[in-house]
């Protein structure tokens, strides 16, 4: 009788234990099944909320004269201190390498300058001259000695006078305040350039 009610004992435990087992396995298939596509879900959705782009509200706090300005002068920053390291390699007038570095050497201070702003902002500059400003340089580039430093006290009197009138706009004109800023404190920085190219200018006649 004993071993009898043992026997039967022990096959319910043991089914007890396969219909546990089973019921594991499913539970944790269905479990798996069920958080794979969920959480790869719920993955692709977090990354494309985390890598949506937070620049276009503040680049459309500037005025369309803020971007004018900050491209021009980004531009512009540019071509000042490639055609000045030019000064220093083709010149042949000592005013005129001393004008080179000059340029070279305030303008790369006012470049930093304009980036850091952009960082701040989240405003893009243009990383390239355009086409009209690439034209001259390689124009430049082309001469040497007399000729060069002709051409080149030339183009600084010509392009400062223009940049002078640009960066007075924005400091006038520009809606963003930090940039409007840069702007008045670059133009007495401009103005000794531009007196300097024509010093060389009359140096070289």
């Amino acid at each position: 009788m004993k071993n009898s009610i043992l026997g039967i004992l022990a096959i319910a435990a043991m089914v007890a234990c396969k219909k546990n087992e089973t019921t594991n396995v499913n539970s944790s298939a269905d479990s798996t099944a069920m958080t794979a596509p969920a959480d790869s879900g719920m993955m692709s959705n977090d990354s494309a909320t985390a890598a949506a782009p937070s620049d276009p509200t503040t680049k459309t706090s500037l005025s369309d004269q803020d971007k004018m300005f900050a491209d021009a002068a980004a531009k512009g920053g540019m071509m000042e201190v490639m055609a000045g390291k030019l000064a220093a390699i083709n010149a042949e007038s000592a005013a005129v390498k001393s004008l080179g570095e000059m340029m070279v050497k305030d303008h790369s201070k006012a470049n930093d300058e304009l980036k850091k702003w952009a960082m701040t902002v989240g405003y893009t500059l243009p990383t390239a001259m355009d086409a009209d400003q690439q034209k001259m340089y390689d124009d430049l580039k082309a001469k040497k000695g007399k000729d060069f430093d002709k051409a080149y006290t030339d183009l600084m009197v010509s392009d400062h006078k223009e940049d002078i009138a640009v960066f007075k706009k924005e400091a006038s004109a520009g809606s963003e305040a930090s940039l409007k800023s840069f702007a008045s404190n670059t133009l007495p920085t401009l103005e000794h350039h531009l007196m300097e190219a024509e010093k060389a200018k009359s140096a070289v006649k």
